[in-house]
């Protein structure tokens, strides 16, 4: 394998990640999430968000959906979100199986975006007794896609929930490449989210994700719920530190801000000297190229991992480690293929 862009997920940790992890193994600290580190890696959340916000750190971001959503909808209920959500595509029913039951209702919408007029028409489908019915949104920043919301995309999506009484989660796993691309990280909470997912294993760090509960009231036994579900970490300032060290160095910020830059340094160089065509707009750190199954095989051959996705064209992830040099040796190849 020459370099993977199959996904931000095989890069290794950030330089400031490593460190703080190994800086978080000196000596002892108290258990289950009481310690320092856990505490200040919280604090650095609530500052970036300007929100008062109870935190805790889980061990994936499908364990931090799961739950996030099952805090929303009761059993015989269901979840809105994107069909090509990660909820919906990519966590093995997690939702239903953390929240007994939920379902999820798939919503159309170009590039990852739910369609507005979707939604509404699915806040007014006629409720009946053989379907579960929607009690919460699911979005996603930036989404499956890479696309970025806009903070008035996201309002049209968030007010008709709301006066319906639904809550609202918000699957941040790319959330540090929507800050990069511009978005306020400041508007989520005004916006009226209930439920973030912080990300942290995309951005550079280990596995973890952090689960930012706005409304207080979601956090109720919170820990017992954590516990049951086998995401209370005994040595919890291991699942804090990585993000620590991105948030307080700034890292967190910068690499996404790397990873946006070498995909759009990618998807410059393909739509202006390859034979292939974007398939969606790149904003954010992931390129889709409408390509052949031949042309992907002959990259995958050549060692230039990336992934077929499901509309069918080829996705190309760029992350903090991602370089000029394997940007621009990935478009040779590219542009050799015939």
């Amino acid at each position: 394998m020459r370099y993977d862009f199959g996904s931000d997920n095989t890069a290794g940790l950030a330089p400031a990640a490593l460190r703080s992890l190994i800086d978080a193994n000196a000596g002892y600290a108290r258990a289950y999430g009481a310690d320092e580190i856990t505490a200040r890696a919280a604090d650095q959340i609530r500052q970036r968000l300007d929100a008062d916000a109870e935190i805790r750190f889980v061990f994936s971001g499908t364990a931090a959906n799961a739950i996030a959503l099952s805090m929303l909808a009761w059993p015989h209920e269901a979840v809105l979100a994107h069909h090509a959500a990660h909820v919906c595509t990519d966590e093995t029913g997690a939702p239903g199986f953390f929240g007994q039951g939920v379902g999820l209702i798939g919503l159309p919408g170009f590039s990852g975006k739910i369609d507005t007029k979707a939604l509404l028409a699915a806040l007014e489908d006629v409720e009946v007794g053989h379907r579960q019915p929607p009690a919460a949104l699911s979005l996603t920043q930036s989404t499956e896609y890479g696309t970025v919301y806009t903070e008035e995309e996201l309002r049209q999506l968030i007010e008709p929930v709301k006066a319906h009484g639904y809550g609202v989660h918000l699957d941040g796993a790319r959330l540090a490449n929507a800050v990069a691309a511009g978005f306020d990280l400041r508007q989520i909470a005004r916006l009226g989210v209930d439920v973030l997912v912080f990300g942290g294993a995309k951005a550079g760090g280990l596995c973890t994700e952090a689960l930012v509960m706005f409304d207080r009231s979601l956090a109720r036994r919170i820990d017992n719920r954590l516990k049951q579900s086998g995401q209370q970490a005994s040595k919890a300032r291991y699942l804090a530190a990585p993000l620590l060290g991105m948030l307080e160095s700034g890292e967190w910020e910068s690499g996404a801000a790397n990873a946006n830059l070498m995909a759009r340094r990618l998807a410059e160089g393909i739509a202006s000297r390859s034979p292939f065509a974007l398939a969606h707009p790149v904003e954010a750190n992931a390129v889709f190229v409408r390509m052949s199954a031949k042309a992907h095989q002959a990259l995958n051959a050549a060692g230039w991992a990336c992934y077929r996705f499901d509309d069918g064209s080829v996705r190309f992830v760029c992350s903090w480690a991602t370089t000029e040099s394997a940007v621009d040796e990935l478009l040779a190849a590219i542009i050799a293929l015939n």
